[in-house]
């Protein structure tokens, strides 16, 4: 009939700290959920830096960054979390098969690079193709989209590369 309960005061910021902490916590969590809740607590970590907390001090005294107290949180790297923030840059479609094991973290965060639009047209490509670019593929299709002479023929030949077979002797 009666259950105890606490209950605090919380801004906003601290409330969805506490609601990610908890989610970060279940055994089965897809990369898009996990690239979702890390950008989120970041994003309210960095509104919280303006009041530092002695924990946040290095032993030199200077204040740790949002994302090495975070990575430090959760047990990974600051580069690891870096990576999964920046999964959130890919358009849902690419996501979806990240989050079913089709294509990889390293080249998933590769391809967030790519515009809204190199994106989509590299999902066409996939699909009519049906493979999914290896790490060296997703790093060649950035370097070309940085320099602004991404195509779909282009696309095309970096995927084509990896088919050829090489006979040597």
């Amino acid at each position: 009939e009666t259950m105890p309960v606490s209950s605090r005061e919380l801004d906003e910021d601290a409330a969805t700290m506490i609601m990610l902490d908890s989610n970060l916590q279940r055994e089965t969590l897809l990369p898009s959920e996990r690239a979702v809740a890390y950008k989120m607590k970041l994003e309210a970590m960095k509104r919280q830096a303006g009041r530092p907390q002695k924990e946040n001090m290095s032993q030199v005294g200077t204040q740790k960054r949002s994302d090495q107290l975070l990575a430090e949180q959760v047990g990974q790297s600051r580069n690891q979390v870096q990576r999964y923030i920046r999964l959130t840059e890919l358009i849902s479609e690419l996501l979806e098969l990240v989050d079913e094991r089709k294509i990889a973290l390293n080249p998933a965060y590769e391809l967030s690079f790519l515009k809204k639009e190199e994106q989509t047209k590299l999902l066409d490509a996939m699909e009519s193709e049906q493979t999914t670019p290896s790490l060296s593929q997703a790093q060649r299709l950035k370097k070309f989209s940085q320099e602004g002479h991404l195509s779909l023929d282009v696309m095309r030949a970096i995927r084509a590369r990896k088919r050829k077979v090489r006979w040597t002797g």
